[in-house]
């Protein structure tokens, strides 16, 4: 964390993204409020070096008084995206919740920072029509009931071309784009909105993707990548140990280039409506199924039939901002236990759009430890074993037909 004390008396913390809103909101606040800003950055992945120096200078060029950076890169996958890969959470069988998990994590630290800061009061750039707004003051109000949270957008229907005249007419810097597209950014990847997902049949143009930007307007040389995993953890690229922060960056680079993990999603919002969004994650896309199809070698039909429900649970439960709720530790426990024996290798093949399961190997599989060959050899089982077998599976649609 850098610029971490302010002599200011009651500032306003506001979650700064460098976004529209968030610009807007700097010396929105400060005017309206007569109170000086410190704009917040809690950086969980999507930010390199410069970028962060890029944001601070934003800020303060925008009016704050200061600008607190915050690495929670670690944080956010130990608390969080560890026990996505776990549960293979997707919503909707398809959006790996590449932004909006991390919000409660965001919102936790800005309380914490509130305390350090005497600060009564912190803000953020939510619309009315998001989740965000409901993720962010779900924690803050479950962490700190007695902070007043000023959502400035939300509160007053600020519109796009409203906010930019704004910050024209006092000379202030507009971000990039000017606004025309919504750009969420962190570890587990991007969300992307703009006019194309105000509907259910538009498709983003290319100018707008970011991480997976011009991979396929030419074939990409297929290649075979390798990803370990210890206990459900990712922890080596074709042989490289490394951490999961580092190599959830570094397969998002490698992989995006291949266009994987792009996508339309059409979902059921907090609000109660249908929302649309468009995604890259590479680097979720691949991990999760990676360790989906080890779980499917190492583990039990039970264990994996008793997981699905809960993670579509937790999924929920993280989606709609309630991540700080005690059964979340309740379900994290059993997946935590569950990935006791997720331990090997999976082989994969990138190509453009794709990536492929080619070979997977664990000292635990449960394939390996069978004396039989499926559809080849009985190992453990004679052939009136199997004929028994038949006739018991048989048996309750038997007395069905008879009792007809």
């Amino acid at each position: 964390m850098t610029d971490h004390t302010t002599d200011t008396d009651n500032p306003i913390l506001l979650a700064f993204s460098g976004g529209l809103d968030t610009s807007f909101a700097v010396p929105w606040l400060r005017e309206t409020y007569d109170r000086p800003v410190v704009t917040l950055n809690i950086n969980t992945g999507g930010l390199d070096e410069q970028a962060v120096v890029r944001m601070k200078q934003r800020a303060l060029s925008l009016g704050a008084v200061r600008h607190v950076t915050v690495d929670a890169r670690d944080e956010y996958y130990d608390r969080v995206l560890r026990y996505l890969v776990y549960g293979n959470v997707k919503r909707g069988q398809a959006y790996p919740l590449c932004v909006g998990a991390e919000r409660s994590l965001q919102a936790q630290r800005i309380a914490t920072l509130a305390d350090e800061f005497g600060a009564s009061s912190v803000a953020h750039g939510c619309t009315a029509a998001g989740n965000d707004q409901v993720r962010f003051e779900v924690a803050l109000r479950t962490l700190n009931p007695k902070l007043e949270v000023l959502a400035p957008i939300r509160d007053n229907d600020f519109q796009r071309m409203e906010q930019i005249r704004y910050l024209e007419a006092r000379g202030l810097p507009i971000p990039a784009g000017r606004g025309e597209y919504s750009i969420n950014r962190g570890l587990w990847g991007i969300s992307i909105g703009g006019k194309e997902t105000l509907d259910s049949n538009d498709y983003l143009p290319e100018r707008a993707w970011v991480l997976t930007k011009g991979a396929f307007d030419g074939e990409v040389k297929q290649a075979h990548h390798t990803l370990s995993f210890e206990k459900g953890v990712p922890t080596a690229l074709d042989g490289e140990a490394m951490s999961p922060v580092d190599l959830i960056e570094k397969l998002e680079i490698v992989a995006g280039e291949y266009g994987i993990g792009r996508g339309m999603h059409v979902g059921d919002t907090i609000l109660g409506t249908k929302g649309r969004v468009a995604y890259e994650a590479p680097a979720a896309e691949v991990i999760l199924l990676a360790h989906r199809e080890l779980e499917k070698l190492t583990l039990t039909p039970s264990q994996l039939k008793l997981k699905e429900p809960l993670s579509i649970t937790y999924g929920d439960l993280v989606h709609e901002g309630q991540h700080l709720d005690p059964v979340c530790r309740d379900i994290e426990a059993l997946l935590a236990s569950s990935q006791e024996r997720v331990t090997g290798e999976v082989r994969m093949l990138f190509r453009t759009g794709t990536a492929i399961v080619e070979g997977i190997t664990s000292p635990h599989s449960l394939m390996a430890a069978s004396g039989g060959v499926y559809g080849e050899t009985a190992g453990e089982w004679s052939a009136a074993d199997a004929t028994g077998l038949s006739r018991m599976r048989a048996l309750p649609g038997m007395l069905h037909t008879r009792a007809a």
